[in-house]
């Protein structure tokens, strides 16, 4: 990279922070913080564990959110004072660190302009994830569980909570649903980009003929809400059914009939928690998540905005996918929305989908 290259990169990248920090409104978030290290010094801080957890999560955010931009900056000067050392000696190997270490602080720029892009009004939530195989029996089953564990190596490696709240295993491979809880800082601001249908195109391993299949998969994607959610909800509104659990999950797993299924009546909003092993526990559980839904559901009548909030309900079939997945006669990933693709198909199965969410969420502002 010759030196006016990296003179360029350097005012860029000057620009970049310097627009940064006026959307970051500093001054006001250092003052927040502030106060919330206030409230934490109170006696009663812990009175109320949950609204105290609230306060820890707003306060880490913003902390890890300033100090990133504050490093951000300092990595910038440092390169400065670098770029003025390689001007004056002409050091080969100075100047090779100087290239490697901009490209690095690029790609942190990057990723941090991302996390600004997550601000409407649930992006910091967590996220509630629902997985829903379409026509295709076994193999779209089998579909589901491949995509159930991309998902969760994703959330693993952005260092996100993951808790199934409900599994129903396939006949014979893979899932007919399941439902996770992903919890972490803007998980549900990155996991709304995959709401939507899932296509597989691939040689299925259960068609003894060697034939090629496609398949579908549902992803829906909602934000999870607290319990200081104001919204009735009539017991008189309310099917309750309670059943065994399934799969992996404790002595009490299809022993007693702790898993819960709440209907609820005016809207045909169905939601199912099993991951406690108490029935209390799990009817808690669903009843916040019914919370979350019919919340959703109101804000969308409110405000007009189901496209945002909680994407178009499509048949899960031909025509309507977000992405394809091939394995078979080429290996590929594509976004139809964004036309971000790879070919690398087995890191994305793996967890590497951030540049697809990236793509996604750049779109929207676009």
């Amino acid at each position: 990279m010759e030196l006016a290259e990296i003179r360029h990169e350097l005012e860029n990248t000057a620009k970049k922070l310097a627009d940064f920090r006026g959307s970051l409104d500093l001054e006001n978030k250092e003052a927040r913080m502030a106060e919330l290290d206030d409230i934490m010094l109170q006696p009663e801080f812990w009175n109320d564990q949950q609204k105290a957890q609230s306060v820890i999560n707003e306060s880490n955010a913003l902390k890890d959110q300033v100090n990133e931009f504050k490093e951000l900056f300092d990595e910038y000067e440092n390169l400065e004072i670098t770029y003025e050392l390689v001007k004056e000696e002409d050091d080969a190997d100075l100047r090779a660190d100087l290239e490697t270490e901009l490209v690095a602080l690029s790609a942190r720029l990057n990723q941090f302009e991302l996390q600004l892009l997550l601000s409407e009004p649930y992006d910091k939530n967590n996220a509630i994830l629902e997985l829903h195989p379409g026509a295709g029996g076994t193999e779209s089953q089998d579909w589901g569980s491949l995509l159930l564990r991309m998902y969760q190596r994703w959330a693993e490696k952005k260092g996100f909570k993951v808790e199934t709240l409900d599994y129903l295993p396939g006949d014979e491979a893979g899932i007919k649903s399941v439902t996770l809880a992903i919890k972490g800082h803007n998980a549900y601001g990155y996991l709304k980009a995959e709401k939507g249908v899932h296509r597989l195109v691939r040689i299925s391993p259960f068609d003894s003929s060697g034939r090629r299949h496609t398949s579908f998969v549902s992803c829906d994607v909602m934000p999870e809400f607290n319990d200081d959610i104001e919204i009735e909800v009539r017991s008189e509104d309310l099917k309750v059914d309670t059943y065994r659990a399934s799969g992996a999950g404790g002595q009490h797993i299809n022993k007693t009939e702790s898993a819960v299924r709440i209907t609820h009546i005016p809207t045909g909003v169905v939601v199912a928690c099993q991951s406690e092993r108490s029935q209390i526990k799990n009817r808690e559980t669903a009843m916040k998540m019914l919370k979350s839904k019919l919340y959703q559901l109101e804000v969308e009548k409110k405000e007009e905005q189901l496209a945002e909030i909680r994407g178009e309900q499509k048949e899960i079939g031909w025509g309507s996918q977000i992405r394809s997945y091939v394995f078979h006669p080429y290996s590929m990933v594509k976004d139809h929305r964004t036309n971000a693709e790879t070919g690398n198909i087995g890191a994305v199965m793996d967890g590497d989908i951030d540049e697809f969410i990236d793509a996604y969420l750049r779109l929207r502002i676009s």
